[in-house]
Formats: structure tokens, sequence, C-alpha cells
């Protein structure tokens, strides 16, 4: 019940910095699949991804001491920007650790949201370090992108607003990466669903949480040469536990089924999704015989994509 509470009151604080997204369907699709599709568009959300809910409610949990000294993250896309958005809404300045060959158009949108860039060499390392020294230098609070309470909090009220319009979802799916969306979606199924299970979306390139559900133990990447960037993350200490109660499965998708979902959301739903986002799509095609003549909620994770790099 205490989670339960958690969620509401979460859903309650940052009701006022975020949008309420549309969820869209399509006849096409839904005959495609044989179910009955809802999609979640967490791309028409505020700096276009689902992670300023997460930040939002992190940034406005803190102490009136801690938001003097601000925040620090690592990251080199959607979460980057969704801190530096929810510092700026409420006054407190965001230190962005960014990796040197992070693309400009991600740099150019922390910038522009107020967030205070810190370049790095592109390895997790450098990454870990470079936030540590400026928690250490300026006594400020590190917030993680997925694998922090507060934030799992906040990506779960997505799933929790797809689940007050529709309630009698018979499946839930949603993308991998650090596992922060689909740890939060966990936590609104669990408490607001009727009956409905939750399955993830992610690429074969970086299949760390299909091997970790399986093995029972935290697993690495070996690779990361996927198109889907926003899913390169590994889980966490935080995430994988509630992945390892409440996930009923995991489905791993290629490079081409991605694409390939990718450009059919663009031709049937007339939306700009990322690759990371037509993961879940990309699942539900995959094993559409699991799916067919069920009602099945897809969140869309978001839609920042680099319209001069697109796969199609």
């Amino acid at each position: 019940m205490k989670q339960k509470k958690e969620l509401l009151l979460c859903h309650n604080r940052i009701k006022p910095f975020i949008h309420r997204t549309p969820i869209l369907s399509s006849k096409i699709l839904n005959e495609l699949i044989g179910a009955d599709l809802y999609f979640k568009c967490e791309n028409f959300q505020k700096m276009g991804a689902y992670k300023i809910r997460g930040a939002t409610n992190a940034i406005m949990l803190l102490s009136d001491a801690e938001r003097k000294k601000g925040v620090v993250t690592h990251s080199s896309g959607n979460f980057a920007q969704a801190l530096s958005l929810a510092g700026k809404s409420h006054g407190v300045q965001a230190h962005i650790v960014m990796p040197s060959n992070a693309p400009l158009v991600k740099r150019e949108a922390v910038a522009y949201y107020g967030g205070n860039i810190v370049l790095c060499e592109p390895t997790m390392e450098a990454r870990i370090s470079t936030a540590k020294k400026i928690v250490e230098d300026k006594a400020a609070v590190f917030i993680h992108p997925s694998n922090d309470l507060n934030v799992i909090t906040g990506q779960g009220t997505a799933a929790m607003e797809l689940l007050e319009d529709h309630p009698d979802l018979n499946v839930m799916v949603a993308p991998i990466g650090g596992g922060g969306l689909i740890a939060g979606s966990a936590m609104a199924i669990h408490h607001f669903a009727y009956s409905c299970d939750l399955i993830g979306g992610e690429p074969f390139e970086v299949d760390d949480a299909y091997r970790s559900f399986h093995s029972g133990k935290i697993e690495s990447n070996i690779t990361s040469n996927t198109i889907a960037d926003g899913l390169k993350t590994v889980l966490g200490d935080q995430t994988f536990p509630i992945i390892q109660k409440f996930v009923k499965d995991i489905i791993r998708v290629t490079e081409n089924e991605i694409i390939e979902a990718m450009h059919l959301v663009w031709e049937r739903l007339k939306i700009v999704v990322e690759p990371s986002s037509a993961v879940a799509f990309a699942a539900v095609i995959k094993e559409k015989e699991f799916f067919k003549n069920k009602k099945v909620g897809i969140i869309i994770s978001g839609g920042n994509v680099d319209l001069k790099k697109l796969p199609f």
C-alpha cells in the first residue's frame, strides 16, 4: 500500500510540470496483429520523452539545501534533457556529464534547457568518474537516469495514465534499457490493473535484461551496436528486483525488426518516434500470436530523433 500511495502522490506532484500524453490506435495496425492496440504516446511529452516524469519527481523531492547545491547525472540523451528541463523549472542547476561523441543535436537541447554540460571520454567508466568528481567538488546530488526509486516512481505514472483510460488491458509492453520505465510500469500495473501482464522489448544487440531475467543476476553487454541508442544502458540494483518480480517475459528483436516497426508507426500513426520506442511494438509484431485477441497497451517512450539519420 505504501508503494501505491507513493505512485498517487508522485502523479499529483508532477502533474503541473508534465503533459498527460494521448493514447492513439490504428485499425490497420490492429488488423496486422489481430489485437486491440493502444499506444501511449510519450513522444508528445515535454522534451519529447517519458523521462521528464522521473526527473521532475526526483527534483521535487529534494530538500531546499540540496536544491541550492544542484544535481548531477550522466546521460547522452533523453535523461540529460529531462533533468536539465526539470532543474530549470524548479530553479535547480543541473550538471550533465555527456560523452564527447554525443550528437550535437542532443548537446544543444541540453544547453537550451539550461543544463551545464561537462564532456568526458565516451566510456561508462569516464561518465561515472566525472559525475563523481562533480558531486565531490560541488556537493551536488547525483540522480541516476534509471536506477533511482524516485525516478522509477515518476516513470510509472505513464502506465498509470494508460490504465486509467484502459483499465481492462490484458497486457502492456515497454522497452527496456536501464529498466526505469518498465520497473515503474510494473509498479503501476501491480497496484492499478485488474489483470494485466507486463512484457519487455529489447534489442538482441544489447540484451542484458533478457539474460539477467533468465540467469537471475545482473548481466552486462559485450556490444552496443544497436540503432536503439536509448537502450544501451544496463539494469541496476533498484530496477532489476522489480523486473524479476513483476515482468512476465522479455522479447528480443533484431535491428531490422526495430526499423520495420518504426516505419510502420511513422506511416500508420503519423507520428515521430525514436528507434528505442519502436522496440516495444517490434516485440508485439514478432510474437503476434501471443498478443492475438488481447487488449494491448504499448508505451511509446520518446520521439527524439536526428531527422538527418533516419533508417528508412
